[in-house]
């Protein structure tokens, strides 16, 4: 659907929405953090391996457009991708749409590597920055799996 993304089907969980049945904005962060983080795995480097080897990736600036509501017991798909790869600097972009693939939410996150012992800014080993560049020539997916089936009702 979108060119280069790494797809995730997630189900809205009663526990996201507010009391109107509408998923709450401080939800959308944490699915970004799930696409995000299937998309490390996908691409050989899960987020763990950067830890493990004394690196963080901190958030240093978030930025979503929410244009329409998510509800409970939606179907949603995080659309991720690494947009940019600097010395020090990832750059990840999402879409996130609906069970009828309309958009419902646009974001991007900017993230500092940061040196665990120092927790100063360093630069990105060329081991943990490789799969982020093979990520950002990832060929367009098909349609991603279905997440967990509905209880019958």
């Amino acid at each position: 659907m979108f060119d280069g993304f790494f797809p995730i089907r997630l189900r809205v969980r009663y526990a996201e929405t507010d009391q109107m049945g509408v998923v709450h904005h401080s939800v959308y962060p944490v699915w970004l953090e799930v696409g995000r983080t299937a998309l490390s795995h996908a691409a050989g480097m899960p987020y763990i391996e950067w830890e493990n080897r004394g690196v963080y990736l901190v958030v240093a600036e978030l930025v979503c457009r929410y244009r329409r509501p998510a509800r409970y017991d939606d179907e949603v798909t995080v659309w991720s991708r690494v947009r940019e790869l600097g010395s020090r600097r990832v750059v990840f972009e999402y879409r996130i749409t609906g069970p009828a693939g309309d958009l419902l939410v646009e974001a991007e996150t900017r993230h500092l590597a940061v040196d665990r012992a120092s927790g100063r800014p360093t630069v990105i080993p060329p081991e943990l920055r490789a799969p982020f560049e093979t990520a950002l020539t990832l060929p367009p997916v098909g349609d991603p799996a279905p997440a967990t089936p509905r209880p019958a009702r």
